[in-house]
């Protein structure tokens, strides 16, 4: 057991049977009264974050994440196949775990998988991808220097809003949590 000292960002915390990941936090020592620690929560598994506070020296239950590195092999009906990188075992995740990142996964793409107690908890991306347009209207003469968009479909499937200017063909750089497009990549 530990106590509300030991709390740093991205620890993650077990309260009321649900795990809760350390977004921010900041130890406050008032004039007056007790000194106590005002935390950000994110819930693990649904992504609500709350505001907590937590008078100081409380005694928090600290659970152990393992974050792994996988390779995205192939998805098998409605479930995602992920190969641990370090021993080569092959781990099934429920599309309800892997969630949006299935909007931006390629085949042998490198992702990192949270565990608690050998059950993934969530599928971690890097902050960008590059992908390439299969889809989307041919862009306007005259429409180069516009700001205006329009919807383009990535080779996973997935529709982002792109720049007039953009063709099929074109690798572009996404934004893994927002999915916003970054701009061109060429090569």
């Amino acid at each position: 057991m530990a106590t509300t000292n030991d709390i740093k960002n991205g620890s993650v915390l077990s309260i009321d049977g649900q795990l809760w990941n350390v977004i921010e936090f900041q130890h406050v020592k008032p004039g007056k009264g007790g000194a106590f620690v005002r935390t950000k929560l994110k819930n693990v598994m649904s992504g609500k974050v709350v505001d907590r506070t937590f008078n100081a020296g409380t005694k928090i239950d600290f659970s152990t994440v393992d974050r792994r590195d996988f390779q995205y092999l192939y998805k098998d009906g409605a479930d995602f196949v992920f190969m641990d990188m370090s021993d080569y075992d092959q781990v099934t995740v429920p599309a309800a775990t892997v969630g949006d990142a299935a909007n931006y996964m390629l085949e042998n793409q490198t992702v990192t998988i949270a565990s608690h107690e050998g059950s993934p908890l969530y599928v971690e991306l890097p902050a960008s991808v590059v992908l390439e347009v299969t889809y989307t209207e041919p862009g306007l003469q005259g429409d180069r220097s516009s700001a205006g968009t329009k919807p383009a479909t990535l080779e996973t499937g997935h529709e982002i809003q792109v720049p007039l200017f953009l063709n099929s063909g074109t690798k572009v750089k996404v934004d893994t949590r927002s999915g916003d497009y970054l701009g061109r990549v060429t090569e």
